[in-house]
């Protein structure tokens, strides 16, 4: 039977183009939640990783603008030079702020205002990277009743990510990359 989940926020860097679509072609078309994703990209990056991700989802897909409501079944990726946050009126907040760990968007950032605003009806999935972004963020969601994936090391194409959030304590599960998708399916929609 599936949860009652508001949203899945997930964050990578090296490695996410190949495992944001091995994750969303996991995903079904009536998939119940909101999903927002944050890849690290230089903020001179064209804007076109929600059209590239597209090819790979039937869920609708856009980079979000400022104050954008957040609808169950789509699919929010943050555009380059932008955090991207979640507001308690279940909107977009894109913001200019600093980088975090040398990174805007930064995965922390999106995964602390998703597990205030979301609570125990989120879930946080960390995937590949090179830092240890995500592993604070991570932790707190699982600090707030929110359930929490880390993607295996060894199914990483750089596995420092995962790694710290394992370390950290942060991970309800690690999983291989090939199963994270049928596992939020389940989860979330009983399939």
């Amino acid at each position: 039977m599936g949860r009652a989940v508001k949203a899945v926020v997930m964050g990578a860097s090296w490695g996410g183009l190949n495992a944001f679509s091995t994750i969303l072609a996991g995903l079904p078309s009536r998939f119940p939640a909101a999903v927002l994703l944050v890849q690290h990209q230089h903020a001179s990056a064209d804007n076109r990783l929600a059209w590239l991700l597209s090819r790979y989802s039937t869920l609708p897909m856009r980079s979000p603008e400022d104050k954008e409501e957040i609808l169950p079944g789509h699919v929010y990726v943050a555009p380059p030079g932008y955090h991207m946050l979640v507001s308690e009126d279940d909107t977009v907040a894109l913001s200019t702020y600093r980088p975090v760990h040398f990174s805007r968007p930064s995965i922390d950032e999106l995964f602390f205002s998703a597990g205030h605003a979301y609570g125990s009806a989120l879930v946080g999935v960390l995937l590949t990277g090179a830092n240890d972004d995500g592993s604070d963020g991570l932790d707190y969601i699982r600090r707030r009743g929110g359930h929490t994936l880390v993607q295996s090391p060894q199914s990483s194409e750089a596995p420092v990510m995962p790694e710290a959030a394992i370390i950290k304590g942060a991970a309800r599960e690690v999983l291989d990359l090939e199963r994270i998708g049928p596992y939020l399916a389940d989860y979330l929609v009983g399939l």
